[in-house]
């Protein structure tokens, strides 16, 4: 099958060429003792058998210097696109966004407004100062990663995606719903969101793993939000190394989890997906 990361994290070794610069001045705690090189990285996705993968800027260690995801996806460019962090406050996203992609330049951007490192959920995304940004990255047809956390929130991103329904936004970790708590009505919330058809979602750990635990349960979940948004909105990322598992283990957890949904689905989840979103990544065996 046809495999590719739309989430996972590189950090360098070289600490005065890449210096370390984490958003809020707090390094997360996974980058600080399990990271990972893009060697490093080249290296697992050969052993798991994953073709190619989604460099997201760490956040949590180098803040909106992209260098090292922008570097290593030139370095591997039949292995790796990169995702980097941008400041939409800025006066000047827009032109920064502009500037920034392009031919070895980004495929796709990331906000980061809830995580490790930022424990309050900020609803700055859908401020009026960041509309210039917005409408940047729905010219340029730009995926946007969007780290947040469903609830007060999700106002907000309904907001956005009702202002600039062109924008194609990759809701990280699915916005984190309460899987746990209850599957039927977890899955139900999320399924609310399918009517935006410019929102994607990625599916990783942080939910394949609350879907393991619900074991029958877990079509709850699944059923409604595959009926509503189809296996063409929703793309696999493991999330290595933040995530404490191997990659093949992350990989194996997915496979797990989805393993009763039709080939076809699982393979726009599994790939599909995430080469539409960044078509520089180019056609399976291309």
């Amino acid at each position: 099958m046809d495999v590719v990361d739309a989430h996972c994290h590189i950090i360098s070794e070289d600490l005065t060429r890449y210096p370390k610069d984490p958003i809020g001045g707090k390094q997360s705690e996974w980058a600080a003792t399990r990271p990972v090189t893009a060697e490093g990285m080249v290296s697992r996705m050969e052993e798991t058998g994953v073709d190619q993968a989604v460099l997201v800027q760490a956040t949590t260690n180098y803040g909106y210097d992209n260098s090292y995801v922008l570097d290593s996806s030139r370095r591997w460019p039949e292995r790796f696109v990169a995702v980097g962090t941008v400041d939409p406050l800025r006066p000047d996203a827009a032109s920064n966004l502009k500037a920034a992609v392009g031919e070895g330049g980004l495929a796709g951007v990331r906000l980061f407004t809830s995580g490790s490192t930022v424990p309050t959920q900020g609803e700055w995304f859908v401020a009026p100062e960041t509309f210039p940004f917005w409408e940047q990255a729905q010219e340029l047809d730009l995926p946007v990663c969007l780290q947040m956390r469903l609830g007060p929130a999700t106002a907000q991103l309904v907001e956005l995606l009702e202002r600039f329904p062109g924008v194609k936004v990759l809701l990280d970790h699915i916005g984190y719903p309460d899987i746990a708590s209850s599957p039927a009505r977890a899955g139900a919330e999320v399924a609310q969101l399918a009517a935006h058809p410019g929102l994607h979602l990625k599916l990783t750990h942080r939910n394949l793993e609350r879907l393991q635990d619900a074991g029958e349960r877990a079509g709850e979940f699944l059923g409604p939000v595959l009926d509503t948004f189809g296996a063409e909105r929703i793309a696999w990322g493991s999330n290595c190394p933040a995530a404490e598992q191997s990659l093949p283990d992350l990989l194996a957890l997915a496979q797990e989890v989805l393993v009763g949904l039709p080939e076809q689905v699982q393979q726009e989840i599994f790939a599909g997906t995430a080469r539409r979103l960044y078509p520089s990544l180019g056609a399976h065996g291309s």
